[in-house]
């Protein structure tokens, strides 16, 4: 119950921004079902799951699976990932739960109000090169302004999955996820003229997929779209 409260306090902190669909602001959330201060932050990514001006995203990471109880989301790439935002930002360290929006903004912990504010701050409000689907090819436009900028396909579950945690420090807990990732893979480098990309088969319709495009290695995230 107490969790549930919280959550749509948080979900209430949040305005509503214009949805947009093809150009939504990615939500990237760093934690691990190992740490007793993340349950709260994914309650709060859960309850954002549901907004097409969002792209919310769940990455589990490996670096608390000492503590007792293994993520059984993980990977080893997800923690990567972070510690690129970290030496992007020079800040030498990563810590959960941590928000990184759009690639730019950090919130370390649970902060409602300052996550709200970065949501607002960095909507990208439609920048960037556009990306489109045809058949099982992925195109990007064209930007005379570009930088070199990184390709990635994101996997992720869009349902809710609930994990009883057995050990550690959230032992006897059972902890919801919505929209964990479970692939990252990246297809390749725009450098700003009109590229194409294959799209992966994958045998799991109940996964979904979405494309991010990212400068440099823990840049700024120029572009994003569902698929």
């Amino acid at each position: 119950m107490k969790i549930i409260m919280t959550a749509l306090a948080m979900a209430a902190a949040v305005p509503a921004l214009a949805a947009d669909a093809q150009s939504p602001t990615v939500v990237e959330l760093y934690q691990s079902q190992g740490c007793s201060s993340c349950p709260p932050a994914n309650a709060h990514l859960n309850s954002l799951g549901g907004r097409a001006d969002l792209l919310p995203l769940m990455f589990a990471v490996t670096y608390w699976d000492q503590l007792g109880w293994k993520d059984s989301f993980a990977d080893e790439a997800y923690t990567a990932r972070q510690w690129e935002f970290s030496r992007s930002a020079k800040r030498g360290n990563v810590a959960t739960p941590q928000f990184i929006i759009n690639g730019r903004s950090v919130v370390t912990g649970n902060n409602p109000p300052a996550l709200a504010a970065a949501i607002k701050r960095e909507d990208r409000r439609g920048s960037g090169p556009a990306i489109m689907v045809e058949g099982n090819r992925i195109e990007i436009g064209a930007s005379k302004t570009a930088k070199p900028a990184t390709v990635w396909l994101v996997r992720y579950d869009p349902r809710t999955r609930n994990v009883k945690i057995g050990r550690g420090e959230n032992g006897g807990k059972v902890l919801p996820h919505r929209n964990v990732v479970t692939g990252l893979r990246a297809l390749g480098t725009w450098n700003g003229g009109a590229a194409s990309f294959e799209q992966p088969a994958y045998k799991d319709s109940s996964q979904r997929s979405a494309v991010i495009i990212q400068q440099g290695k823990g840049g700024p995230i120029i572009a994003a779209r569902r698929l």
